[in-house]
């Protein structure tokens, strides 16, 4: 084994010098828990090979049709939310069916977020997830690139 003249330096990334790209995912016909496995991904910056732990390297997702996300199985009747008010007898439960009707976006925003790692860097990083229940989204300035995930 030839060992290099000089040692190896690691490299880590800093907050400055992050160039965020765009990008724009269907998911239409995706896995809803395939796909958030994706986004996460994306997000954290883990596609890179500039990736560092305690820095946000990642991207930006603009996710389209989060209504027409699939779950495999019996999940559409047995996943359950819970939101509680902070009363006594506060608590709410929601099937994932009724949340698909009432909120779609939540339901990826929900899976992506439990992906994340749980500290203050993951707040962050959830702001650069952007997800709509139909085609259109706001964001045609920053010109996404669309990818199949």
């Amino acid at each position: 084994m030839v060992l290099p003249p000089f040692p190896m330096k690691t490299y880590l990334a800093k907050k400055e010098t992050v160039q965020p790209k765009w990008y724009l995912v269907d998911a239409d016909g995706q896995v809803l828990g395939r796909l958030a496995v994706k986004l996460a991904n994306i997000i954290r910056g883990r596609n890179k090979a500039t990736y560092t732990a305690h820095v946000d390297t990642g991207d930006y997702v603009v996710v389209l049709n989060a209504e027409k996300v699939v779950l495999t199985g019996k999940k559409e009747e047995q996943n359950e939310y819970m939101a509680f008010s902070g009363f006594v007898g506060g608590e709410r439960y929601r099937s994932q069916r009724q949340m698909r009707e009432k909120r779609p976006e939540f339901v990826i925003m929900h899976a992506v977020k439990g992906m994340l790692p749980k500290n203050r860097l993951a707040a962050k990083m959830l702001t650069k997830l952007r997800v709509f229940a139909g085609t259109k989204h706001p964001h045609e300035a920053n010109n996404p690139v669309k990818i199949a995930v």
